[in-house]
């Protein structure tokens, strides 16, 4: 336990010690914050940081956002003023809960003590629906897959991201939309791959991984795949957009505002598009995920059955995308050298 002790939690870090927890006395609380996330990380189990009502409260808001953004297991703990001072101008009061709101996945305030160990458990069921994001899912595909697979990658982050997370062990054995950047090219390309391993090589998997505005401009060849009974492994990685979309539930409010064709990004596409149903249509098998573990399950499932097409829709953060890039263009200068004249610029390329 990290933390800064005071008016009202002090007695809580004396307990914690008396029952055999360390705590560690930090000296701002945004530092405790970041070390009990770091633990978080670190362990796979919760860091606790305590903070004091109010101020040490909002000191702790940045090691909190951190955390979330980062999935870093955290419980925080802060004082409070009492209940019976409410909206009177306690010492400290402060709106606690629902700042917190804004950057955890459970903020509480719990009526008594012996709700406390329903809300931590709570708390820690929460965390593991923390929606996923690019480098999650490449994470578990990099650790399943086989390294003489062939992959096939499209759509802009997907690709990207792709081509750094998904290393290549054999010369051409990767095939995505290139230095012209077409788009479409995903399914044809997957299913040429296929039937060339099919006969050359026939226990090589093709893996064709896709975003979801990818795979709008070429998914009807899914009934291809299914018709000649192609064992290609389709992951769709939908955010629900093109680069970056919207959830259910904005979607949902935007569409009050009047016509969706004047009031929804151009980027945006219909949330929780159900692609894997397109498989499952033609004869395939579909599978639609949201956590790790079913992803996990899906892709063992899929790469075990090496007769059946399948396609793992996979939801992530709407607005995960791939991390700002900074280009930066030097300009080169090419020179002719005259006898008894100065050098002249004959032109750059940026």
């Amino acid at each position: 336990m990290f933390g800064i002790v005071g008016i009202p939690v002090t007695e809580i870090a004396i307990a914690a010690q008396a029952v055999g927890i360390k705590y560690v006395g930090m000296r701002n609380e945004q530092a405790a914050c970041y070390a009990a996330s770091a633990v978080g990380y670190l362990t796979g189990r919760p860091g606790v940081c305590l903070v004091v009502s109010g101020p040490g409260f909002l000191h702790a808001l940045g090691g909190m956002a951190n955390a979330t953004m980062n999935c870093w297991p955290l419980i925080v703990i802060g004082g409070s003023s009492d209940r019976n001072q409410e909206t009177m101008g306690a010492f400290q009061e402060f709106p606690q809960v629902e700042a917190g709101r804004l950057y955890n996945k459970l903020s509480v305030r719990p009526s008594s003590l012996e709700v406390i160990p329903a809300i931590i458990e709570k708390g820690l069921a929460l965390q593991k629906s923390l929606p996923m994001n690019y480098y999650t899912v490449f994470h578990h595909i990099r650790e399943l897959i086989p390294k003489d697979c062939i992959l096939v990658s499209e759509g802009a982050n997907t690709m990207d991201i792709g081509r750094t997370m998904l290393p290549n062990y054999y010369p051409r054995q990767r095939l995505d939309a290139g230095t012209f950047g077409t788009m479409g090219v995903g399914l044809g390309f997957a299913i040429a791959a296929a039937m060339i391993a099919k006969d050359r090589t026939p226990e090589k998997r093709v893996i064709c991984i896709e975003g979801d505005s990818a795979f709008g401009f070429s998914g009807m060849e899914v009934e291809t795949i299914c018709r000649y009974n192609l064992p290609i492994l389709i992951i769709v990685v939908n955010n629900n957009g093109i680069y970056t979309g919207l959830d259910a539930d904005t979607w949902k409010e935007m569409s009050n505002f009047g016509d969706l064709a004047t009031c929804v990004p151009p980027v945006s596409l219909l949330p929780n598009s159900h692609y894997e149903e397109i498989m499952s249509a033609f004869g395939g098998k579909g599978y639609f995920v949201k956590t790790p573990e079913e992803l996990q399950n899906a892709l063992k499932a899929s790469l075990t059955d090496k007769q059946t097409p399948s396609l793992i829709n996979v939801m992530i953060d709407p607005q995960s995308e791939r991390k700002k890039q900074v280009c930066v263009c030097f300009p080169f200068f090419f020179c002719k050298l005259h006898v008894g004249k100065p050098l002249k610029s004959s032109g750059s390329i940026t």
